[in-house]
């Protein structure tokens, strides 16, 4: 089994991260990072270079924290909509402010949060207004027409110079955002403006930590990365211009290719020349150096390409996504030679399901080993799997019954009854809440939840889609679920 095997190696990527940096702020004196991806919780990295830790590019950090100040990007518009960060299922008003407070706990100088493309949404002043009344220092950057190619707007005082200069003190400043289409770029390219209107010397660069531009074009993990940006278009392509300038084949993105040359113009327009002959020279991503075992991230590669499939056909399924995502799920699966069945605990699962003609769930536990769960009356299959699996863990047969009916009853009762719940069957927040019941009477019980830490890594499948309450549960344990889009889901919710 590969999940429990490392092919990655943090340490190495922490040093040679760092110190690459370091020679960048010292080519500009000043230098504005652009910081893709994310700081915190990068469970997509951690799944696909087994033995990178979510937080490491915050370790990273820490190594030149005293040169380092935070800015904040946010969209007003992902404000106005309410855009939600899936992974975590918070929106990105709420996650800007868990930055801000997680990367303070951590001892860094978070300066500001700047909220682009501004044109007066409402919202979007609501949360200005709220920073304003904490005491966070706020800036506004606007819509500038024509971005990015009208270039003599763009570096004119009605383009960059009408937004707001951000007042920034220290060398290395990181600006990070809480999702993609945030602004990170044009901030940075802003600051460069104002930064060179009053005398100071500084340039920028640009931290993403996927695609892998040292891999190969189809290595898995990049192939992973278009998985995972399915709803950006993003397509991972040779970059020209690092061919042509070095004759080096390295990977970069679509975006990034295609706006290169007005970058460089930008440079241009901004620093009197552009610092940079390709869109790869603007990168300071060191991971592919840190890869320690390629096999082994090739094969969570592949199994996060099959994640991803299952993701977005639920999606579709539920109509939250157009079918061209599926179309483009389907594609990469076929280039990289796999299929849905290839993850292990699909085939467990609709076997389990066949059996008993009824919703099933397979888990393959960090241990190796693979557990089933199948519907019952007090319970749904995802809490008879969790359940199995933590019987599993503390030594206790299959059969034993932890929960006692008379502490399932109640439960049921108040959903049905008086909640107005149309499903007796218990969700796993319940299934949980019950086994922590019966543990202050039953040592057994308590053993059982005791093992909850060991689920952490756990791979899952259901053979229906799950409720928002399931899959927030396995979330919060660290299980990679998956689900087929079936016709219904198990619970009525």
């Amino acid at each position: 089994m590969l999940s429990s095997k490392i092919g990655f190696d943090s340490q190495k990527y922490l040093e040679l991260q760092s110190s690459h940096i370091k020679e960048r702020i010292s080519q500009f004196g000043k230098l504005y990072l652009e910081f893709g991806g994310k700081l915190f919780d990068d469970y997509h990295a951690s799944r696909v270079l087994p033995g990178f830790a979510p937080d490491n590019k915050v370790k990273m950090l820490e190594q030149v924290r005293d040169q380092v100040e935070v800015v904040i990007a946010v969209n007003a518009d992902a404000i106005e909509e309410n855009k939600i960060r899936d992974d975590i299922g918070i929106n990105y008003a709420a996650e800007t402010l868990r930055i801000k407070e997680k990367m303070e706990e951590r001892g860094f100088y978070v300066g500001s949060i700047v909220i682009t493309q501004y044109t007066g949404q409402p919202a979007a002043g609501r949360f200005r207004q709220l920073l304003e009344d904490q005491g966070i220092p706020c800036y506004i950057h606007y819509v500038i027409e024509g971005y990015p190619n009208n270039i003599p707007l763009i570096l004119s005082e009605d383009g960059y110079g009408k937004n707001d200069y951000i007042q920034t003190k220290r060398d290395l400043v990181v600006v990070t955002a809480p999702g993609p289409g945030s602004g990170k770029m044009a901030t940075c390219l802003s600051q460069l403006y104002h930064e060179h209107k009053h005398g100071v010397s500084a340039g920028y660069a640009k931290f993403e930590t996927f695609p892998v531009w040292n891999l190969p074009l189809k290595h898995p993990i990049n192939v992973a990365y278009e998985a995972a940006t399915a709803n950006l278009s993003d397509v991972n392509m040779i970059d020209p211009f690092h061919l042509e300038a070095y004759g080096e084949t390295t990977v970069n993105y679509n975006r990034d290719v295609e706006v290169f040359p007005v970058l460089a113009s930008i440079f241009e327009g901004i620093m009197g020349e552009s610092p940079y002959k390709s869109p790869t020279d603007m990168g300071v991503n060191m991971l592919g150096y840190a890869i320690s075992d390629d096999e082994i991230c090739r094969e969570a590669a592949n199994q996060e390409i099959i994640r991803r499939y299952f993701k977005t056909a639920c999606d579709v399924k539920q109509g939250n996504a157009p079918k061209e995502e599926l179309f483009k799920q389907e594609l990469l699966l076929k280039q990289s030679g796999l299929t849905p069945e290839d993850r292990p605990v699909v085939k467990p699962a609709l076997a389990r399901q066949e059996e008993t003609g009824a919703p099933a769930m397979a888990m393959e536990l960090p241990d190796g080993t693979i557990i089933t769960g199948r519907t019952t009356d007090p319970l749904g299959a995802a809490s008879a799997a969790l359940m199995n699996a933590l019987k599993h863990y503390a030594g206790l047969p299959d059969e034993l019954k932890l929960v006692s009916p008379s502490t399932i009853t109640p439960i049921q009762e108040l959903k049905t009854k008086y909640l107005g719940g149309g499903n007796p069957r218990l969700h796993t927040d319940e299934t949980l809440i019950a086994l922590s019941g019966s543990a202050s009477q039953n040592p057994l019980a308590m053993t059982a939840l005791n093992q909850l830490p060991k689920l952490h890594g756990a791979e899952a499948h259901s053979t229906v889609i799950l409720s928002p309450v399931d899959e927030d549960i396995f979330r919060r344990l660290g299980i990679n679920l998956t689900c087929s889009p079936g016709a219904k889901k198990e619970f009525k919710v």
